[in-house]
């Protein structure tokens, strides 16, 4: 009994290394988009806006006639769902996209399962992890941000320590979770003198924290925050396209950070799934990406955007170290005096 036991586990083994996720045979495509269309739909996890992510959702829905089912919220509780959910053995998800750091914890809750997409060989670098359970599908790209109506070019910062200057009293703000921000920054300033840097600047002049980058982003466009310090550059470029009062730059290499897209271990639409991770970092869902202001990580994708010099923070460091930058960034932000 138990030597068929181990051999029905062998052959469940190895039937998973043949499913979809780890398929890479000439006919691939074909395997995937007939088993999709069998499924007839998938369920998305993201923290993605619904508009940005809804678009590759919706070119994909026209393309295989596969039904996107979108749930949407924040990176922390797209992380605390999954895991929930897996936890309690209910496999609800089959796509995850959200942030890094965040996917990188549902690996270590071995949550995901890794995918041999061909498409991963026209990605940068920094995209691929090494267990291959999630990929980079576009760079968050942290950037100052200004209120064209209330900052003069001229008097932009041409230095962090230059926003200690008093014509800054009242007018900074900056997202109240950028703890990744903070990592890349102090690894250019050097960390003490970049610790001393922040704390002059928020004893002479104060820092509105505000919590969403959206919402960051809005209030320099309505001008209650002129300056911002950590707005995400899509978004400034988006609202910027739109007309609105606003422009980006950085001050050295703009510090980035990875998003991606993952497949669930346990997703009740494994075809679908694959095949939409397959869209998603593919020349089409890239490229998506790319005409609404992202930075894609395809390197056949051209974008202005991705021509910044970047200092780009791993996520598995920022989960190592979390304490150290969240106990940090507090005591800078979060309680000023």
């Amino acid at each position: 009994m138990r030597l068929l036991l181990l051999l029905a586990g062998l052959a469940f083994g190895a039937a998973q290394a043949q499913g979809p996720a780890s398929y890479e045979g000439t006919d691939r495509q074909q395997k995937l988009v007939a088993g999709a269309k069998k499924e007839g739909e998938l369920t998305l996890y993201t923290s993605a806006q619904t508009d940005d992510i809804g678009a590759v959702a919706k070119a994909f829905e026209a393309k295989y006639g596969i039904k996107v089912n979108l749930w949407r919220a924040g990176s922390e509780k797209v992380m605390q769902r999954a895991v929930v959910e897996a936890r309690g053995g209910r496999h609800a998800v089959d796509v995850i996209e959200t942030n890094g750091p965040e996917l990188e914890m549902l690996h270590r809750e071995q949550i995901l399962q890794a995918v041999k997409s061909p498409h991963l060989a026209d990605l940068i670098p920094a995209a691929v992890r090494p267990h291959g359970e999630w990929v980079g599908t576009r760079l968050n790209v942290f950037v100052l941000a200004y209120n064209t109506k209330l900052v003069r070019k001229e008097e932009l910062p041409k230095s962090f320590a230059d926003l200690a200057h008093p014509r800054w009293k009242g007018r900074l703000g900056i997202e109240a979770d950028d703890q990744d921000w903070l990592a890349g920054t102090l690894a250019q300033l050097g960390e003490a003198k970049g610790t001393q840097i922040f704390r002059d600047i928020v004893r002479t002049n104060g820092v509105s924290v505000r919590r969403g980058h959206t919402l960051l982003t809005q209030l320099v466009v309505s001008g209650e925050i002129p300056l911002a310090l950590t707005v995400y550059n899509y978004k400034a470029e988006q609202f910027k396209g739109q007309g609105a009062p606003i422009d980006w730059f950085s001050i050295g290499k703009a510090v980035a950070r990875p998003n991606g897209v993952a497949v669930a271990r346990r997703a009740p639409h494994p075809h679908a799934a694959v095949l939409f991770y397959d869209f998603e970092i593919g020349e089409e869902g890239q490229a998506i990406l790319a005409k609404r202001d992202f930075v894609p990580t395809n390197r056949r994708i051209d974008t202005p955007l991705n021509k910044l010099p970047l200092e780009l923070v791993d996520p598995k460091v920022m989960i190592d170290e979390y304490q150290k930058w969240t106990k940090l960034y507090e005591e800078l932000f979060l309680r000023q005096k």
